[in-house]
């Protein structure tokens, strides 16, 4: 298959795995890297992940700008995408969610770090961004610019996701699959580690020698695929694959 019409389908198939799987609900968003042009993305037009087809799919220039002529609503933090694709070349595809288990680490201290061997190439430190710190308290936390888009990139740094305050959390992937994967099990780890902290006592986190293992696993083996496969298919999205 043409390998931009694989890529647009796997992003049709990323939106409707992500909302299935209540990663994303009727906000949020996901985009996918050219894979002939990398200062080039796909992202779809303004409307629920659920719901997006092939004829959703719109091609953005990093600045957050339509290669062609487009009539219909975009997202508005849309410039979340192409600042981290500017900043980070060997990022494939890029996800923004609202989902509710991360959302008490990004107002609290307690830091975020993977505690389930399925986030265990997550990585840590997470970082919190916070749009107060450079933009004031007046804003509606929402990333309208370029400029709240590459600060919130730096904040991101080489980390595979930062949380946002009050908001939600921004990931990456090395692929659009090891990007699904991971967010899926994002909120799970959210909701292990929170369930842990009501125990009381000392909770044991991934170790640095773990992360690194998993972070070394090629993200579309077999078993890595695995998932992709099985939720593409829950999400009837089996004419897609």
């Amino acid at each position: 298959m043409d390998p931009i019409e694989r890529a647009r389908r796997d992003l049709v198939i990323a939106n409707r795995i992500l909302a299935h799987q209540h990663v994303l609900d009727a906000y949020g968003h996901v985009s996918i890297r050219h894979p002939l042009d990398p200062g080039r993305h796909f992202l779809a037009r303004s409307a629920s992940p659920g719901i997006i087809g092939l004829d959703d799919l719109v091609e953005f220039t990093h600045d957050g700008v339509p290669v062609a002529r487009e009539t219909r609503p975009l997202y508005l933090e849309r410039f979340i995408h192409g600042a981290v694709y500017e900043t980070r070349p060997e990022v494939k595809a890029v996800l923004h969610a609202h989902a509710e288990d991360v959302l008490p680490f990004t107002i609290s201290t307690v830091p975020f770090r993977p505690v389930i061997q399925n986030v265990g190439d997550m990585g840590a430190p997470v970082p919190v961004w916070d749009i107060a710190d450079r933009f004031g308290t007046d804003t509606d936390l929402l990333v309208r610019t370029r400029e709240q888009g590459r600060d919130l990139a730096a904040t991101l740094g080489q980390a595979r996701i930062a949380l946002m305050r009050s908001h939600g959390f921004v990931g990456t992937g090395r692929t659009l699959n090891d990007l699904v994967r991971l967010s899926v099990f994002v909120p799970r780890n959210a909701r292990v580690l929170m369930a842990a902290m009501r125990l009381g006592g000392e909770i044991k986190g991934l170790h640095p020698g773990e992360m690194a293992a998993r972070l070394a696993i090629d993200p579309e083996s077999p078993a890595m695929r695995r998932g992709w496969e099985c939720w593409a298919i829950e999400a009837g999205c089996e004419a897609l694959l």
